[in-house]
């Protein structure tokens, strides 16, 4: 008979999170698991392609990487902006903003 490990796979979106627990052989992967779990199937926007972005407790993974006892697979959204133009945009606008409080 094979061991089995319990784990997690967890999927968020802004207004809706999922956290799925099940039981997997021992050598299970993280994508292997994401598979097991179903969760595609409680979000449209979910697809299970190649380029998946996991990990395990907020770091990121390569998506065949076995799992161990307790892990959490967290599903990641791709970024809708990139941080460095964020950034990028605040700093000019802070400096728009204190030239114009300076005045001419």
């Amino acid at each position: 008979m094979s061991e089995l490990i319990n784990v997690e796979v967890a999927y968020a979106l802004p207004d809706k999170q999922l956290i799925k627990a099940l039981e997997v052989p021992v050598g299970t992967s993280a994508i292997d698991a994401v598979r097991l779990s179903g969760i595609d199937g409680d979000f449209d926007d979910l697809t299970l392609e190649p380029t998946l972005q996991v990990g395990i407790f907020g770091k990121a993974i390569k998506a065949d990487q076995p799992l161990q006892a307790g892990d959490r697979v967290e599903i990641y959204r791709p970024l809708q902006v990139d941080p460095k133009e964020v950034r990028k945009r605040r700093a000019a606008e802070a400096k728009e903003r204190r030239a114009a409080e300076e005045g001419p």
